[in-house]
């Protein structure tokens, strides 16, 4: 255990901090997997609907720190081709 009352202090802000990082990329997960589950149905309409919806919360994320920007690029970008293919 920390005996410093800085170290102490850092304990604290950290817990907290990862309690709101955990929440923002639950979030982010529960977004991307709405589109996934359309993309499996094969319903381009709602998946194209949620994509517009999970792309703010990715770029939210990267914003925040808690996705790198090439993840958050990777998954919209993956996740837009399967969308495509759905058409053809």
């Amino acid at each position: 255990m920390a005996q410093h009352k800085s170290a102490k202090k850092r304990i604290v802000r950290n817990e907290k901090k990862r309690v709101v990082n955990h929440a923002r990329i639950s979030r982010i997960r529960t977004f991307v997997k709405k589109v996934e589950s359309a993309i499996a149905a094969g319903d381009k309409d709602l998946a194209t609907q949620a994509l517009k919806m999970a792309q703010p919360e990715l770029h939210r994320g990267v914003s925040k720190g808690v996705l790198v920007k090439n993840t958050a690029a990777r998954k919209i970008s993956r996740l837009s081709k399967n969308i495509k293919a759905l058409s053809a």
